[in-house]
């Protein structure tokens, strides 16, 4: 029988979705494991509130950044966006455990875990970072001048899209000041290539490798059907400008602002901050892309 190496690891954090039913015994299974493995665990703040656990201490996510050097993510992707988001700045790696079907970035099915977390720990791993976006919006004054009312950062994707009620916005997008098109559209996404295979994939947006460095910039139901989906590099910024329509909104993954006036200018650039991701050894990112999207069936 192989030995599990010696723990590469000090302090695990560990957060859970604990609005899922059953999460609590999950949440105790995976800690018994970390512990085992011989790293201090502490939870989620929001974590061990919501649970009821009290058996570890709770970090908010500040101090998980300064006292852990790992994280261990129990959910679905939503769960990971959320989560990497928070801690990019602080450079801890991330591992990800899926609750349920397979998911593009929480990888290790909850049956694995016993097996593949301590292997991980002790340093089998496959290492990945992840490029991220920042942006802003900014709103002219009379002046001419802007101002910044709205700062955030996706590891998907940012969306510009129509109010709930409006039949469509028109959009002006530039990169680095040379203007590219007007879109009359529902919206338009600007995607990283973790984000690639979310909302951009369902809006017809190819699939890019996460090692590319480049946005995919895609409209969302246009009314012009040159209108295409565009590969950028993402050493650049790209501006939206709003240039009709009522209600448009912004939405940074899962943060959102309502109610954008025209003229107000969504600024996207690539985000100084990565993600890091630890995966099982032998993960690969084209098997993930064959088991998620099905790319297996019919195939004997």
């Amino acid at each position: 029988m192989l030995s599990t190496p010696p723990c590469r690891f000090r302090h695990a954090a560990l957060v859970g979705k604990y609005q899922a039913r059953g999460i609590r015994p999950v949440l105790e299974d995976v800690a018994h494991v970390l512990a085992r493995a011989g790293v201090e665990v502490s939870l989620e703040k929001e974590t061990a509130l919501n649970t009821g656990m009290t058996d570890y201490p709770a970090l908010s996510l500040k101090q998980i950044g300064q006292q852990c050097d790992v994280a261990v993510v129990i959910g679905g992707d939503g769960t990971m966006l959320a989560i990497a988001r928070e801690l990019a700045p602080y450079n801890i790696p991330l591992i990800g455990v899926n609750q349920g079907r397979l998911g593009f970035i929480t990888d290790i099915q909850l049956k694995d875990v016993g097996a593949t977390l301590p292997l991980i720990l002790g340093g089998q791993y496959e290492e990945e970072v992840r490029a991220m976006l920042e942006g802003a919006v900014l709103r002219p004054n009379r002046d001419g001048s802007l101002d910044t009312i709205y700062e955030g950062f996706a590891l998907n994707e940012v969306v510009v899209s129509r109010g709930a009620t409006a039949s469509m916005v028109e959009l002006r997008a530039e990169i680095d000041g040379q203007f590219v098109a007007n879109y009359r559209a529902d919206g338009l996404i600007v995607a990283s290539p973790t984000g690639s295979t979310a909302y951009a994939l369902s809006a017809g947006g190819p699939i890019l490798p996460p090692g590319l460095a480049g946005w995919v910039v895609v409209p969302i139901a246009s009314h012009t059907m040159s209108n295409r989906p565009l590969v950028v590099p993402d050493t650049g910024t790209i501006t939206i400008e709003i240039v009709a329509g009522r209600d448009a909104s912004m939405n940074f993954d899962m943060q959102s602002l309502a109610s954008l006036l025209h003229r107000d200018r969504v600024t996207v650039r690539r985000s100084a901050h990565r993600v890091r991701f630890l995966h099982p050894k032998g993960w690969n990112y084209y098997a993930t892309l064959r088991r998620k999207l099905r790319w297996n069936e019919g195939v004997s």
